[in-house]
């Protein structure tokens, strides 16, 4: 595609800001705006990149992280295993590759595998103690998730207490939203004038993370559970199937279409039996998972960073339709990116009408060729956002005419611009009503000021009969007027004052993000809070102070000057401060001194005996030094385990002082710094 960056750091940086991007949409927003196929894409894209650049990799890049991270709106909690992702199998050839790697991984031909629907929904882990329910939390990044407790005690398939006495027991499981549920709900948002939720899975995310139990308990959630672990009275299973008969004898749902299966072809004899019944499922599925059934060979196979070697989610294969384009429409979104919008003629597909399908840019809209009278296939993969897959050339009508992007914006009429190395071309119109309407929905999102109820109708109305004209206006909303508006009334004008009054103790790098400074996401917004700490700060920075932050690079750190030098942008800033808005950063964690790995950074690799590498990690950083996971020339130490492998040898190539397992415990213990064997 035209546009893209040639520099491989480039476009690494931006291939980690798009997946972010989709990440926080996804997991955090519950609004998906890329179908899995276009993600899977980006994170494969990226992973090349990165293994053919190694000194790239980072140890928060998205291809070393499971998920998305967790919202600042729940009470963390660490969870006592990590809950990893699966990696993805597209075709019978993907899944023997799988099977073959795994093959080599224990050392002989695996044979017992157990198949189950891929549900598609939310995980979560739910711990009990003395038999009764204690603890729900979501995935998180896999790592941390959110205390969402009250909520799932209103699910009433997940039970309150256990049909057998249990002293401690930790479950976890999918957590989904029936299709029949799933269309009442978008009948009655559509009737209230709210916008539908994408897919059930968006909806059941919702649900769990909504701060009012009363949300959950309406959306009608089910569950279905595969894994146990658990300590006290009840002893351990030796096999995966044996597992989901114990969940089911506590009384957990299980899926009813799991099966053994002996060897592979019985694995895709099962999986094709379940594709089959896919669509007769009260519920949405988007593949199957294969895993090998034996716990003990599940231990030896291990896990990556982000994926267990011993299961793979098989993906079926993205639905798709035949149509015809009626129109070729334009939206603008918060940054003035025009994004191209195919009118479709109505199509059922996935069991959903479509009526419009994404053209992303316009790039992707002359790459595909697609005109005002095409037929086009389209799908929805991942069932989430329908996307124009190719166009069917020989029902091209004559008259069709190639697509041209407008030279001016459709809303406001400015003329739009497109900077060189961007895809996107944009209106700059700081006043354009579209970038209003979006950057005020931006603003009060869950990531951004986390306004609940400034949702898209009230915006549309706000700024209709001009009560708002930017962010800074919300805080001057009061719920006399508030309850004026349509579909309001006296409570939900309170409550919504109530949000906005709550809003203004956000910390520094929320208002940043919500403020919508171009190439500053999330991480960028929570490294410059970080380095900086207050917004009159970060104003004031020079452009070489900001290009000297670690992970700012040189496009966000011109986007920030370029913000705060713009007058508009100045007085938007102090009528928000006027406001009561804190823009002040979190109180950082007190660095770490004295000890042997303060202000150090270590890579680990290989296998310790005495500790696991996340264990490793947790107790170095405890003691100020930083965890990378590629060797360079800023590396301090690589510890060495056993079966080290390319990175022991680049630390060698490098100079890089190595220290052995032993050596690692007696510095973490405070002991006597000793030199390792291979320290030069």
């Amino acid at each position: 595609m035209s546009g893209r960056p040639e520099d491989p750091a480039a476009r690494v940086a931006e291939l980690r800001r798009l997946i972010e991007t989709a990440r926080d949409r996804y997991y955090l927003d519950d609004a998906p705006e890329i179908s899995d196929a276009e993600y899977d894409a980006l994170e494969n894209e990226l992973k090349e990149l990165e293994g053919r650049h190694p000194e790239l990799l980072t140890a928060d890049s998205p291809t070393q992280v499971v998920g998305g991270r967790p919202s600042d709106a729940f009470a963390a909690v660490r969870h006592a295993t990590p809950l990893l992702s699966l990696d993805n199998a597209y075709g019978v050839e993907d899944l023997r590759a799988w099977a073959a790697r795994l093959e080599r991984a224990i050392g002989r031909t695996p044979e017992g595998f157990v198949v189950e629907p891929k549900i598609d929904g939310f995980s979560i882990s739910v711990r009990y103690r003395n038999g009764r329910l204690d603890r729900a939390v979501t995935r998180g990044d896999g790592l941390v998730g959110e205390d969402v407790t009250p909520n799932v005690r209103t699910i009433k398939s997940i039970p309150k207490s256990l049909s057998a006495p249990v002293q401690a027991l930790e479950v976890r499981g999918e957590v989904y939203m029936p299709r029949a549920s799933f269309q009442e709900l978008n009948r009655r948002r559509e009737a209230d004038g709210q916008p539908a939720f994408a897919n059930p899975r968006n909806a059941a995310a919702g649900a769990v993370r909504t701060k009012d139990p009363r949300i959950t308990a309406e959306r009608s959630l089910d569950a279905f559970f595969y894994v146990l672990q658990a300590s006290g009275v009840v002893p351990p299973t030796r096999s995966h199937h044996q597992t989901l008969e114990r969940l089911a004898a506590f009384g957990f749902a299980t899926n009813p279409l799991n099966r053994r299966c002996a060897t592979l072809d019985d694995v895709l004899a099962a999986i094709g039996e379940i594709e089959a019944a896919r669509h007769e499922l009260p519920y949405e599925i988007d593949g199957a998972v294969v895993k090998l059934d034996d716990l003990a060979l599940q231990e030896e196979a291990g896990a990556t960073s982000k994926f267990p070697r011993w299961a793979v989610a098989y993906k079926f294969a993205a639905e798709q339709a035949a149509t015809t384009v009626r129109a070729i429409g334009v939206q603008v979104g918060r940054t003035g990116a025009l994004t191209p919008v195919a009118e479709l003629a109505p199509v059922l597909l996935a069991g959903t009408t479509v009526s419009r399908a994404t053209l992303h840019n316009e790039d992707e809209v002359a790459r595909k060729d697609v005109r005002v009278g095409d037929t086009v296939v389209i799908e929805k993969a991942g069932e989430i956002i329908p996307q124009v897959v190719r166009v069917v050339l020989e029902k091209r009508p004559p008259e069709a005419a190639t697509f041209v992007l407008p030279t001016t914006c459709p809303v406001c009429g400015t003329p739009v611009i497109r900077e060189e190395g961007e895809v996107a071309s944009r209106c700059p119109s700081p006043t354009c009503p579209a970038k209003r309407r979006e950057s005020l929905l931006h603003f009060a999102s869950r990531t951004g000021m986390d306004i609940q109820g400034l949702g898209e109708a009230l915006v549309d109305q706000l700024l209709a009969r001009g009560l708002v004209r930017d962010v800074a206006d919300v805080y001057g909303l009061d719920a006399e007027g508030l309850a004026a508006l349509d579909r309001m009334g006296k409570k939900s004008a309170a409550n919504l004052v109530a949000q906005i009054e709550t809003s203004k103790e956000r910390p520094l790098h929320r208002v940043l993000y919500a403020l919508g400074l171009r190439h500053v996401g999330e991480r960028a917004a929570r490294v410059l809070a970080a380095r900086f700490g207050t917004i009159e700060a970060l104003a004031d920075a020079p452009l070489e102070v900001l290009t000297e932050v670690h992970e700012i690079g040189p496009k966000t750190a011109l986007s920030v000057r370029a913000f705060f030098e713009a007058a508009e942008q100045r007085e938007l800033v102090r009528r928000l401060a006027a406001a009561g808005v804190g823009m002040r950063g979190e109180k950082p964690a007190p660095e770490v001194t004295g000890t042997a790995f303060s202000g150090k950074t270590v890579v680990l690799t290989g296998t310790l005996g005495s500790m696991s590498r996340e264990q490793a990690k947790a107790r170095i950083e405890a003691q100020g030094g930083r965890v990378a996971s590629s060797v360079s020339k800023k590396t301090d130490f690589v510890v060495a385990g056993q079966d080290a492998g390319g990175k022991l040898e680049r630390a060698r190539e490098l100079g890089v002082a190595v220290l052995d397992e032993d050596e690692l415990v007696r510095r973490l213990e405070g002991g006597p710094l000793l030199p390792s064997p291979d320290s030069p």
